[in-house]
């Protein structure tokens, strides 16, 4: 039976790993962190297939609980929080989702584009040099301002190369992420109502990744990409 809430036991456990995080801790734990781990797996899949009644979802990914710490200052060998990745369907389909469930209210969702490949980031700032408008009254809807707030992501400082860093769509031509978040407390989370919130979420974003879909599948004449 998959599984549709996040016991308290999750955050519990993640609070004790905070504080003691180390081989031997965890090695004495690992049945404890076994068993949450079946949990907040069957919590993704279940999200997973509920997302998929309004979006076309082709991949679930859970994250491992393991650090890679080879090129990190932080050597603590394991993460405080359960993750997951949702991917979108089909060529066609542009953006991921994300869920990171993690103790003392650090929690979020995210909804966009973490790396786009050179190619589509040059796309988009392509596009958005032709013409912001569109883009513009998407991320500013009502809707997707109530729930996500503010496009967010990390750009670069003036220009991108071959782009006037005076052009008035400047600020949005020079970010490299193209995302948005929503943070959520520990009493939020474990409120049976937080699958179908993250859910609606997800929903809530859809304009923005059917817009972005379009633009990433066309040329700057419209032309499909695809054919």
């Amino acid at each position: 039976m998959q599984n549709s809430v996040i016991t308290p036991a999750v955050f519990s456990f993640l609070k004790e790993l905070e504080k003691n995080n180390n081989r031997d801790w965890f090695t004495e734990n690992k049945k404890e962190f076994k068993s949450l781990e079946t949990e907040m797996k069957s919590f993704f899949n279940t999200l997973g297939e509920e997302v998929s009644t309004h979006d076309k979802i082709e991949k679930i990914k859970v994250f491992r609980i393991y650090r890679d710490i080879r090129f990190s200052k932080n050597k603590t060998p394991y993460k405080i929080n359960f993750s997951s990745s949702l991917a979108r369907a089909g060529a066609k389909l542009r953006g991921g989702y994300y869920t990171h469930i993690e103790p003392r209210n650090a929690s979020f969702i995210a909804a966009g584009f973490w790396g786009p490949e050179k190619e589509d980031l040059l796309r988009i700032r392509k596009e958005l040099e032709l013409d912001a408008s569109e883009f513009r009254a998407v991320i500013g809807n009502r809707k997707i301002k109530n729930i996500w707030g503010d496009l967010i992501g990390d750009e670069v400082k003036t220009a991108p190369k071959g782009f006037d860093k005076e052009h008035p769509n400047i600020d949005l031509i020079r970010k490299k992420q193209f995302i948005f978040t929503r943070k959520f407390t520990d009493k939020e989370v474990l409120d049976p109502s937080f699958l179908q919130e993250v859910s609606n979420s997800f929903k809530a974003i859809r304009s923005y990744f059917d817009l972005m879909s379009d633009v990433l599948t066309t040329n700057l004449n419209g032309e499909s990409l695809l054919d």
